[in-house]
This record gives structure tokens, C-alpha cells and sequence, in this order.
């Protein structure tokens, strides 16, 4: 378990949590149980609702705490003044180089598509980006977490729009309020409105940009250093079961880290730092 102290990513954890415990609140109190009290559709929202908010949480503490591929520290320093660097062509012809490099930061030899985090401090292996949303790299080993992040929260997003402009084109006659709850719910809904539409947008784009970076197999790192497609001849399906696992696809969105790592591929193997 990782957790980096970095104000900035600690003060956005609390923004998220604050942010999903609010929507939890809003939709609980002033929608579910104010306007439809009596309706058989209120359970039902209170189990799915609450369901996306647990599976939400469970993949965003996954990604903040899960190591995102650390490249280890060698146990003594390593002596580089003799070291020779050995350039391999990729079979694929796409300009890319297979070999290993030094950090000159970490003192150690890091893996291809590895690169260092001046946040983390460390060498991330296929490092995407540092995201403060999750305090921690967007790496090899957590990807699919921050992918399943973002996908309950757009889910989070679209199901609380629902709920809310259900409730203003279809509200409880039935139901007795005064003027200052009525005014309440009224103010809560519409700051909700605000956020859902807000986070909503947010996630989607970033969503788009995580499975672009997977479907054609290109960081974020990568992108900006004009590198391209790591795997050109690689299939979709493959590059999609790289991250979220060899498990039936229907799992994938399942917060499970043996689903993950049961059978997880990796680009290439640590080398050992005695040679």
C-alpha cells in the first residue's frame, strides 16, 4: 500500500469524498424520502444508488493505495561508469527503443515506457500521469482502477440528473411540505444539478482520454513526446485485457484485485539489478 503526502492531492481526496457523501446526502434526504416516500421505486433507488457510491469508493481508495508499478530501489547503489547501453530495434518498426535506461534520479535501471514522477519521487512503470483526483500515478498496475473511477462517477453523475429532474417534472402531490423544506430541497437539488453536470463532464473527458491512451497504446508521457503507438499490431480486446485483466469482459468493472493480477500481463520483467 502507497499513500503520497502531497498537499495537493490530499486536499483534492477531500474535495472527491465531500463531493460524493454530499450527492449521497442530497439525493437520500431531499429526493428519495421527500418525494417519493411512499413509492415502491424508493428502495429500489436507495440500493442501486448506494451500490454505484460503494463500488465508486472501493475503486477509488483501489487506485489511490494500490502501488501503480513502482520500479524498486536497488538494495546497494549501483555503479553505472561501465555501463553499456544496448539499442534494439522494435519488431514493430514504429521508432520505438526496447532498451533499459538509468535514472539518474532513483540510481537504478527502469524498464521501457517507464518514466519518473517528480511527485512520487520514484520510476513508474507505463506511467499515464499524476492525477491529484487519486494522490497518486496513473501506472501499469492501477489504471484500471482510475478507469472504473471514473466510470462510477459518470455513472454517479447521470443517475442523480435523473433523479432530480424526475422530481421537478413529476413531484409528490401527495406529500406534505412547508414552504422552508419545499425551499430547502429546491436549493440542495440545484447545487447538486450543478455538480453532477460538472464532475459529469469532467470524468467524461477524461474517460475518453484514458481509453484512447489504451485503445492505441500511447501514454500521456508518450503522447507528449511524440513517440506513437507503443503496439501497432497489437488487437483492441488485448490492449483493453492488459489493464482490466484476463477475466470475462462482464468483470471488468469490478474493483477486484484478483481479477487484476491473476493473470497479469506486463510489457517486460524487472530486471535484476546484480547484473
Amino acid at each position: 500500500m502507497v499513500f503520497i503526502r502531497d498537499p495537493c492531492g490530499i486536499a483534492c481526496l477531500i474535495v472527491t469524498y465531500g463531493a460524493v457523501f454530499y450527492a449521497d446526502y442530497v439525493v437520500m434526504r431531499w429526493i428519495i424520502l421527500t418525494t417519493m416516500p411512499v413509492s415502491i421505486w424508493a428502495p429500489f433507488h436507495v440500493v442501486l444508488f448506494n451500490t454505484v457510491v460503494f463500488l465508486l469508493g472501493m475503486s477509488h481508495a483501489k487506485a489511490v493505495f494500490s502501488d501503480p508499478g513502482i520500479v524498486p530501489l536497488p538494495a546497494n547503489r549501483i555503479d553505472f561508469s561501465d555501463m553499456h547501453t544496448t539499442n534494439k530495434n522494435n519488431p514493430a518498426g514504429n521508432g520505438h527503443s526496447s532498451e533499459w535506461t538509468v535514472c539518474t534520479r532513483c540510481e537504478t535501471y527502469r524498464p521501457p515506457r517507464a518514466h519518473h514522477c517528480r511527485i512520487c519521487k520514484r520510476c513508474i512503470r507505463r506511467m499515464d500521469h499524476h492525477c491529484p483526483w487519486i494522490n497518486n500515478c496513473v501506472g501499469e498496475r492501477n489504471q484500471k482502477y482510475f478507469l472504473q473511477f471514473l466510470i462510477y462517477v459518470g455513472i454517479l453523475s447521470l443517475y442523480s440528473l435523473v433523479l432530480i429532474v424526475a422530481s421537478w417534472v413529476s413531484p409528490c402531490e401527495e406529500c406534505n411540505q412547508n414552504v422552508i423544506e419545499s425551499q430547502l430541497r429546491m436549493i440542495h437539488s440545484v447545487i447538486l444539478l450543478l455538480e453532477s453536470a460538472l464532475f459529469g463532464l469532467f470524468v467524461t473527458a477524461i474517460m475518453v482520454d484514458q481509453l484512447h491512451a489504451i485503445l492505441y497504446d500511447e501514454t500521456a508521457v508518450e503522447a507528449i513526446q511524440q513517440k506513437g503507438t507503443y503496439r501497432p499490431n497489437r488487437r483492441k480486446y488485448q490492449l483493453l485485457a492488459d489493464v482490466f485483466g484476463r477475466g470475462h469482459p462482464a468483470l471488468w468493472l469490478l474493483p477486484c484485485t484478483s481479477l487484476n493480477h491473476a493473470s497479469r500481463y506486463h510489457d517486460t520483467p524487472l530486471l535484476s539489478h546484480d547484473v
